[in-house]
């Protein structure tokens, strides 16, 4: 293969069967729930990188279901979101992703720095509740609950709140094992179409895990739980600052 071929190809890894195709990522019926949670501020600081601002004392823990995503195929994912500030804008950064398929933790960690880790989560309705269980190996890591469908939400309301931009840090390490890459990226979701949102009392309990320390931003106090079903674009993403550029 020429050198001219190889920069021709190469998109992903590995460059003969890359593990996700070229996008756009499109996700239909995205199913997922939201427990926003209050914790202790102090930990909340340690964990967000500059030139992020914590917004408040509050984590959204999600559940997220997505049957249909091209490229990607059926997998499910959870995490936790920081509601943060980048100058005046506001938005969430992604801290911690558990999700159970290889090309969307290859594609989500390549293109956009998602801090994507493998483990077994599911979440599914039990008769009358919604129920998010992240299991890393065997051991039950973070149990979500909700209510199924008690109250409709407005549309718009939660458009507007999918549309806010999210930002995450993106690290790839030279082959000396320092950093060649460690970026503050930005991204947003487009072509939003929402099937159906609610609200309705929720519960979450998180426990301590070596590997997966999502327990080290402890629940405080639950504040809401909110349940959405959505069409959605994971646009592309963009710098906004590089930490090796001095």
């Amino acid at each position: 293969m020429k050198v001219a071929d190889v920069r021709a190809k190469a998109f992903a890894m590995p460059l003969n069967d890359p593990a996700y195709p070229k996008g756009p990522y499109k996700f239909y019926n995205r199913e997922f729930i939201i427990v926003s949670y209050r914790t202790d501020p102090a930990l909340l600081r340690a964990v967000v990188p500059e030139p992020l601002e914590p917004v408040g004392d509050t984590v959204n823990y999600e559940f997220i279901r997505m049957p249909d995503s091209t490229g990607f195929g059926d997998y499910t994912e959870t995490g936790q979101v920081i509601p943060v500030s980048f100058g005046r804008e506001q938005g969430g950064y992604v801290h911690a992703m558990y999700l159970d398929d290889e090309a969307p933790i290859a594609g989500g960690r390549e293109l956009w720095g998602f801090p994507k880790k493998l483990a077994s989560p599911s979440l599914r309705v039990e008769k009358d509740t919604l129920l998010g269980v992240l299991r890393y190996g065997s051991v039950p890591v973070a149990v979500a609950t909700m209510g199924f469908k008690h109250r409709a939400l407005p549309h718009d309301k939660i458009r507007a709140s999918l549309t806010t931009a999210n930002f995450l840090l993106k690290i790839i390490p030279h082959v000396d094992g320092k950093p060649r890459i460690c970026e503050l990226v930005r991204y947003f979701c487009e072509d939003i179409t929402i099937h159906g949102a609610w609200e309705g009392p929720a519960g979450l309990e998180l426990f301590q895990h070596a590997l997966a320390p999502v327990a080290a931003l402890p629940v405080l106090e639950v504040l809401s739980g909110v349940h959405i079903v959505s069409d959605l674009t994971l646009g592309l993403g963009s710098v906004v600052h590089d930490y090796l550029k001095r």
